[in-house]
């Protein structure tokens, strides 16, 4: 190891998908129950119908299998030598049991903030940091902000059936052709590990899709945000760095890739600030909300979301080889793309209300 032999993946990929669907299955037979809190909150769950948060659980799951499978393959590497392998351990673990106490017991908001800081130090001091103004001191503070906007930002997105999950997928996916593009088709445990969770949530989803049988749950959107948010750095923030490049090219890749995402977030933050009201306020005020204001039913979001995330996929994916052929230029191109689909939802959160309550 490293090797070049894709079947490696197609197994992990394949184990990470079987691992989810048994997990959730299973989870499901024996709890209706766990991560079911504010069941009478109709105020910010959009969903009426109670369902337990599980979904986070497969995951981390999927995660340790695949660590635990690589350890057992390849007895010859020791990763417990890795200080970056550590730090991601680590942090994963810290974000999951933070997401899962927050599922049980409803803690409190400064409480999964410190946990989030805490995930970001871990990175930091395991030596995963964003590469932009080589400068440890900013570098590293810009690392734990970034961590804690997206285990956020993804936990403000799972509001609906299959939208964070969806958005994840694709990427993780773009993450995956970028480490490919950068490193040439080597299969290492970096690779693998990341595969086996693209797995993991494409078997979740098919609990979590419209009509779902399970939310993503705290302990999904902050396992899998952390997660997203330490490949993102190696294999999204740190191109730029990596081809020797202009930092703000790479940039401009991460927003693009996280458009689905960043305009949800950006278009609530604003809407609320607007209203005088606090962003980490749970609503239905959600572009995914606004768009079944609009007249679309929770499935038809779901596509319009898939839709975006496919495109947001594509047009990083054609950045990144652009970029690696000396043209970053071309990732300027990513702001319009990124404005364009902003606008577009934002433009609707402000055409389309929430219906008044009846008497």
């Amino acid at each position: 190891m490293p090797s070049t032999d894709i079947l490696e993946l197609i197994y992990f990929l394949i184990g990470g998908i079987i691992i989810s669907l048994v997990v959730n299955k299973l989870l499901l037979s024996f709890s209706q129950s766990l991560g079911i809190r504010n069941k009478n909150d109709v105020v910010i769950r959009w969903s009426n119908e109670s369902k337990p948060s599980l979904g986070g659980i497969s995951m981390y799951v999927a995660f340790v299998f695949s660590i635990l499978a690589f350890a057992v393959f390849y007895s010859d590497l020791d990763l417990f030598e890795d200080g970056m392998f550590l730090g991601l351990l680590a942090a994963g673990s810290l974000a999951f049991v933070v997401g899962l106490a927050d599922d049980a017991y409803n803690t409190k908001p400064l409480l999964k903030l410190l946990g989030q800081i805490s995930c970001g130090l871990l990175l930091v001091y395991s030596g995963s940091t964003i590469n932009l103004f080589h400068n440890v001191w900013i570098d590293s503070i810009l690392t734990v902000i970034w961590v804690i906007t997206i285990m956020n930002s993804l936990n403000m997105l799972d509001n609906m059936d299959g939208i964070t999950g969806t958005v994840t997928l694709f990427i993780l996916t773009v993450c995956m052709i970028s480490y490919f593009i950068l490193k040439g088709f080597v299969i290492d445990f970096w690779i693998i590990v990341l595969v086996a969770q693209i797995g993991a949530i494409i078997g979740f989803l098919r609990y979590n899709i419209n009509p779902s049988k399970m939310f993503m749950g705290d302990a999904g959107s902050q396992f899998i945000g952390l997660f997203v948010a330490f490949y993102s750095i190696q294999g999204l923030w740190n191109t730029a760095s990596a081809l020797e490049i202009p930092a703000w090219s790479g940039m401009l890749v991460v927003l693009t890739a996280f458009t689905p995402a960043a305009s949800d977030t950006l278009s609530v933050v604003i809407n609320r600030l607007k209203r005088g009201q606090s962003p980490m306020v749970g609503g239905k005020d959600h572009t995914t909300h606004h768009l079944v204001y609009r007249g679309l039913n929770d499935f038809q979001v779901w596509k319009v979301f898939l839709m975006i995330s496919v495109l947001s996929s594509i047009v990083a994916t054609a950045f990144i080889f652009a970029m690696y052929q000396d043209y970053h230029f071309v990732s300027l191109a990513g702001l319009l793309f990124f404005l364009v689909v902003f606008w577009s939802l934002y433009r609707n959160t402000l055409k389309y209300k929430e219906p008044k309550p009846k008497g």
